[in-house]
């Protein structure tokens, strides 16, 4: 913001102009009557920060607190230097001279008998300055010393929360911003409470040099008495004194109240009405104090009309908290049985999780409904994987089910299912587990993964942990199970709202790209099923720019699907290539023998797809070998990939995307030319050759080149 925008703006003028305006207060002689004005507005400031700490459901709803007490405070040190001035130069005048609110405390107040009031402020300032101001900075400063510790773990639970798709960016971000704040708010609390402490020394010091130079003053320079000089000094001294302690007080009952207390949806009336609305407590107290008015020496007028009163609001309380919660509840009209809704015969979700009796617990919403919880979870990191918003997944009881088990269906398909122990936890022996370790369950797999498991009793969980088994509950094993299972389907999920809600998002920064798609050339059916095409290949749509650009391009070629899509693939050769092997490393390829591949193209075709059809032993011999070289590379190894020609692609990826999914199968207009490769083996070959004929070394220049002669 530039100058001239500051200088427009009204409220950021007012900060430095109220510090200019205490400065001139401590060093500018001032009159009475605006001594008087300062008073009542640093009484009328002190009592509306307490009432602000008391309204605050949170502490951090008042996170301005340390700064409003700094200047709170030095308002009041102006205050006294300004009246320490008026009360030395104008005291003999009279107690009027130094203001009517100095004249009322230091008159009314005490009586006009400054020994008194010196024993009142006395008493002020060790309430204030032993009592509060130290109790509030002790607990400043604890709170301080633990916020500043948990902030690691609170930061990590967020990173999890995030991680797990329990939290938006945004409402993470927000989180951390409110973790950062309640650290630097108790920071500065336990700094701030040295304010208040130094107020009430410097209170003390200000009493002190009023009463001594006041008593000096009006024997030497104004020949009073002894008497007189304390009468007029002394009693304008206490009570300019009492002036300033009052706010003091006010502001430190609020520091001690903002930082005691704990975040609820009430303030701090509230909470503490709420608390004490109990009728359990008041019956005690109404016994103790009859029986403490039933002793002779005690007042009984006193003691018996308080134990009646406790006795009151006991019943009272008692008998309110009897009466039935009105429940007002909109009645819905009357249902016709002979009527029939397509609601009642059609399930509009895609997904559906189906669960036995015994598991409707985990969906329970006085529970916390861990499984919903879960399920939203999974459904966002799908989501961000896939590259578009799957749709909404469904969860409902299923009376033909087992208590205990749980089915997954996708579009009325069951995926799968299996039991769960809802009130128990599932220890996952993923290869970690000690051999000879002591934890006893009911033995079972994991659902997802085939792993030997154990149901076991959740105070057993840091028993399993420590014999190293992964341990998960009820709710996470149904989450993980659809995760999987979905992971496998993404084309399944994607239809056309889904495609059209994809392109309209796009459209916001990027129209001309799709005007060149849809709705011509291409209907929203045909690009819905291009994008189909492309998943089912195991191409992710989570960057549809470069997806639809090459789409853009081939559209120019040709509409046919299965050309679009070839088109595509080739466009994309990089994008594919590079989600199995990581830059700058050789991919494994493999190829087919020249006879065998062309046995294949020339062969049989599908009358109704026009695709080669493999024949069944050559088939199983195929996918057999694949098998066999794939693992014998091992887990952790870059996946193989098989190149053929671009007609055989799609017979062979259809071979083994069931036989061996982890295989990647290229066409050769699809490998990249710069990417370089490492032939492993040529199936079907008579006689092992350790560089076929026609394929390249594991030059990574010339490799595509080579292939395609």
């Amino acid at each position: 913001m530039t100058l001239f925008a500051k200088i427009q703006s009204p409220s950021a003028l007012a900060l430095p102009a109220g510090i200019l305006v205490l400065i001139c207060l401590m060093i500018v002689p001032v009159p009475a009557f605006v001594l008087d004005i300062s008073f009542v507005m640093n009484i009328a400031l002190s009592v509306a920060v307490l009432m602000a700490a008391m309204n605050a459901q949170k502490p951090l709803d008042f996170s301005s607190f340390p700064s409003v007490l700094l200047f709170a405070t030095l308002l009041r040190l102006a205050l006294n230097v300004a009246s320490t001035r008026v009360v030395l130069v104008h005291g003999h005048e009279g107690e009027a001279a130094a203001g009517r609110v100095i004249e009322a405390f230091g008159a009314f107040l005490i009586g006009g008998n400054f020994a008194v009031g010196i024993f009142v402020f006395l008493i002020l300032v060790i309430i204030n300055l032993v009592v509060v101001t130290k109790g509030a900075g002790r607990v400043s400063e604890v709170s301080a010393r633990f916020t500043l510790d948990a902030l690691p773990g609170k930061q990590m639970a967020i990173d999890a929360d995030l991680a797990a798709g329990l939290l938006t960016a945004d409402e993470a971000k927000a989180r951390r911003r409110e973790v950062a704040t309640e650290a630097d708010f108790y920071g500065s609390m336990d700094g701030a409470s040295k304010f208040v402490k130094g107020d009430a020394i410097a209170a003390l010091l200000i009493l002190g040099v009023n009463i001594i130079a006041g008593f000096c003053l009006g024997m030497i320079s104004h020949s009073m008495s002894a008497g007189d000089a304390a009468q007029a000094y002394v009693t304008l001294a206490i009570g300019d004194a009492l002036v300033a302690q009052v706010p003091s007080l006010l502001l430190s009952i609020a520091a001690a109240a903002i930082v005691t207390r704990v975040s609820d949806s009430r303030d701090l009336a509230g909470q503490i009405g709420g608390q004490f609305a109990a009728p359990g407590t008041w019956l005690p107290v109404a016994i103790v104090l009859g029986a403490i008015g039933c002793i002779p020496a005690m007042p009984q007028t006193v003691f018996m009309p308080a134990a009646a009163l406790a006795g009151w609001l006991w019943h009272a309380l008692r008998k309110r908290a009897a009466q039935p919660v009105a429940v007002v509840e909109d009645l819905p009209p009357p249902v016709d049985p002979s009527r029939i809704v397509l609601e009642d015969v059609s399930d509009h979700t895609l997904v559906t999780i189906e669960l036995g009796y015994g598991l409707v617990p985990l969906v329970d919403e006085r529970r916390g409904a861990p499984l919903v919880t879960r399920i939203t979870g999974v459904r966002k990191q799908l989501s961000q994987a896939f590259g578009f918003v799957v749709p909404q997944f469904r969860v409902r009881d299923a009376l033909e089910l087992p208590p205990g088990e749980y089915r997954i269906l996708l579009g009325g398909v069951v995926l799968g299912s299996a039991p769960v122990r809802a009130d128990k936890i599932l220890a996952i022996d993923a290869g970690e587990a000690r051999a000879n370790h002591t934890l006893r369950g009911e033995a079972t797999r994991d659902p997802s993964f085939g792993c030997p498991a154990l149901w076991i009793e959740p105070s057993a969980r840091d028993h399993a942990i420590a014999e190293g088994f992964l341990t998960v509950d009820a709710s996470t094993v149904v989450a993980t199970h659809l995760n999987q299972l979905l992971s496998e389907r993404p084309h399944d999920m994607l239809g056309p709202d889904e495609v059209k809600a994809l392109l309209e998002g796009i459209k916001e920064h990027s129209a001309g790209l799709v005007e060149t798609i849809h709705p011509q050339p291409l209907s929203l059916a045909a690009v819905t099923r291009v994008l189909r095409a492309l998943l089912e290949d195991g191409i992710p749509i989570a960057h549809p720019l470069p997806i639809l650009a090459s789409l853009s391009r081939a559209v120019q070629q040709t509409i046919e699907h299965d050309r679009l899509v070839d088109l595509l693939r080739a466009d994309l050769g990089a994008l594919i290539v590079g989600r199995a092997c990581p830059p700058h490393e050789r991919l494994p390829v493999l190829t087919l023998d020249a006879g065998l591949e062309n046995a294949i193209v020339q062969g049989m075709h599908d009358p109704v797809t026009g695709q080669p059809v493999i024949e069944p032993d050559l088939a199983r011999m195929i996918g057999e070998r694949i098998a066999e070289l794939t693992d014998a590379r091992g887990p952790g190894a870059i996946p193989l990939a098989l190149v053929v020609q671009p007609r055989a692609r799609r017979a062979l990826a259809a071979l083994l995307r069931l036989r061996v999914p982890g295989c990647l199968v290229l066409s050769i207009a699809e490998l990249p030319p710069a990417q370089p490769i490492e032939v492993i083996d040529v199936i079907g070959a008579p006689v092992p050759q350790s560089t076929p004929p026609g394929l390249p070394g594991p030059d990574p220049i010339e490799p595509a080149e080579s292939m395609a002669a």
